[in-house]
């Protein structure tokens, strides 16, 4: 039949399939809407009932579904007691910093029965990431994932998976962790630590009164299982392994990487890691378990335990029933295992290839020298406290300042409309005010300098950041977490840096790139990017706990001179202090 016959419409809805059947790269990338209404939620784990703080009554939450290239419009309802904000963790803002979510830094938090929308595109990213409340320390039970599908027509760089599984680790408390942070500020002491790790929030059968809450992922046998992994956990890096099986690793914080083969796996709070997990081409006479538990260097206390689930291949009709299997354990490294650690992050590469190419800085405009660490504040007046000794409190700072957040605006209001005053400085230190061997013996004066700093970049900087771990009050491993930006590691080390000869054993081809990296205890890591994102971007260690004692700071890349190179002008229902 001629299609000249067809009604006009019916003629340009025809046409329009020739075109994407002949042009695929013209199918347009669509805005995904979501509401997340924050409210309570009774959740029993360990025999204890608590009333959680949840997303849409889910615990862990729904999970954030779009495809590179589409704007996401995500509606954040309030409807518990507590301030909230939600941060898109590893999303890199491109000029949406409004969106970003870290409370009085990009925003002011959303009240009890208030709203506010976050609407950002997702640029030159896929793979997983994760959300979380990013207030105090509500992501305890405020968390989910992202999940980020290539573009139509796209393909992995591996073989498609026959099923994709997301696997986030986390940390439950028996009591509200709202109540554990604050009594530990109020003493300057180290808080109580959780009870238990969860897999997809259930602890598992290593714990008292928790067996029944097991994670159990079935498999069928000679199929390739892509298991998207998130640390979602407060305070703990964790390692992961699952019993004789061998885990494949392919992207990392949302970035493909070169494959390696690792068992078992490290994963700090804030990293994700993509792995595929190729089942055994038979069924099997047993089940295997799946065990995470904390990487530990420091002095203080932690929750010394292990979350454990289940893989289970789904049996033939004729098999016997799954009580009669033998149960394999996995081995999982030491808890201060620093080398294997080292070993591990060392095999992270970027594909580096011609559709994935690795735009590192070659060379670099400004140079960064931060230490980080713990410290000391001086005990009130006429009080004993829980610190290092009675007359101090723990704190935490970069280049030794601890970083107060304001609590009537947030920075990046106060940049905008130029009301600056009282708000913060712009002179963070580029190096160590007073350097000392930051890996040989501290100091005898240990106290930290309250304030609130920036360093200022011009649009387009190239930065190297090198990022050195003190061992004042032990030397420990910090996972430190950039937003709005994905950075390349180009190099680590133990002990001292050294700027005659580290540099030259840098990695400038295909350094991996991610957005959460740990700076090794009594070692330090070398960090590129290219600050091309206007807006305040939030550095901070993401484990909670040194987030609350003042180890963070702030970058404010100013804007750039062409249309699509400025901060977008803050949307009008940004929330009121």
């Amino acid at each position: 039949m001629d299609s000249s016959h067809f009604p006009s419409f019916l003629r340009v809805l025809l046409f329009g399939f020739w075109v994407l059947a002949l042009f695929p790269e013209f199918v347009v990338s669509i805005t995904r809407h979501y509401t997340f209404n924050v409210e309570y939620l009774n959740v029993t784990r360990l025999c204890h009932t608590r009333n959680i703080l949840s997303v849409n009554g889910k615990f862990p939450g729904p999970r954030l579904v779009a495809r590179e290239g589409d704007r996401v419009v995500v509606k954040v309802v309030n409807h518990v007691s507590n301030n909230v904000t939600i941060h898109w963790h590893g999303i890199r803002q491109i000029t949406s910093g409004w969106a970003d979510g870290p409370a009085y830094v990009t925003q002011c938090p959303i009240q009890t029965n208030q709203s506010y929308t976050y609407n950002f595109t997702i640029v030159g990213q896929r793979g997983t990431l994760l959300w979380h409340a990013h207030i105090s320390w509500l992501r305890a039970t405020i968390y989910g994932p992202i999940i980020i599908l290539p573009k139509h027509n796209e393909s992995y760089p591996f073989r498609k998976p026959y099923k994709e599984i997301p696997i986030l680790f986390g940390e439950w408390f028996n009591v509200d962790p709202e109540a554990v942070i604050s009594q530990a500020l109020q003493t300057g002491g180290g808080p109580n630590v959780s009870d238990a790790y969860t897999i997809n929030g259930l602890p598992g059968p290593l714990y008292n009164c928790s067996s029944k809450d097991t994670y159990t992922l079935k498999v069928k046998p000679g199929k390739t299982y892509l298991l998207r992994l998130i640390n979602a956990a407060l305070n703990e890096e964790l390692f992961f392994s699952i019993a004789n099986h061998t885990l494949t690793v392919v992207e990392a914080d949302a970035k493909y990487t070169k494959p390696f083969d690792t068992d078992p796996l490290l994963i700090a709070p804030g990293q994700t890691t993509n792995v595929l997990l190729k089942t055994k081409p038979y069924f099997p006479n047993a089940s295997y378990q799946m065990a995470a538990r904390p990487y530990f260097t420091g002095r203080g206390t932690f929750d010394n335990s292990t979350t454990a689930g289940i893989l289970i291949y789904k049996q033939p009709l004729h098999h016997s029933s799954l009580e009669n299997l033998t149960l394999l354990k996995p081995t999982l490294p030491p808890i201060n295992a620093t080398n294997f650690v080292a070993n591990f992050t060392g095999k992270f590469r970027s594909l580096a290839n011609a559709k994935f190419p690795v735009n590192v800085p070659q060379k670099v405009d400004r140079k960064f020298f931060f230490t980080v660490g713990l410290g000391t504040n001086p005990c009130p007046k006429n009080t004993t406290c829980q610190g290092p000794s009675n007359s101090t409190k723990f704190a935490a700072s970069v280049n030794n300042i601890s970083f107060a957040l304001p609590s009537s605006v947030s920075i990046m209001q106060a940049y905008y409309s130029g009301q600056t005053n009282g708000v913060f400085k712009t002179d963070f230190p580029a190096t160590p005010l007073n350097p000392f061997n930051y890996t040989g013996t501290p100091p005898n004066n240990t106290m930290v300098t309250n304030d609130t700093k920036l360093v200022v970049l011009k649009f387009n900087t190239s930065v190297e950041v090198v990022l050195q771990d003190t061992n004042i009050l032990g030397a420990e491993s910090h996972p430190l977490h950039l937003h709005g930006y994905d950075f390349f590691i180009v190099g680590q080390g133990f002990g001292n840096y050294d700027p005659n000869n580290d540099p030259a054993k840098f990695n400038l081809v295909d350094p991996v790139e991610r957005n959460t990296a740990g700076v090794p205890a009594g070692g330090w890591i070398a960090i590129r990017f290219k600050a091309d994102n206007p807006g305040v971007w939030f550095m901070h260690c993401h484990l909670d706990l040194h987030t609350s004692w003042g180890l963070r700071m702030a970058w404010l890349v100013l804007d750039g001179a062409g249309p699509n190179q400025k901060l977008q002008p803050p949307p009008s229902d940004l929330p009121k202090c």
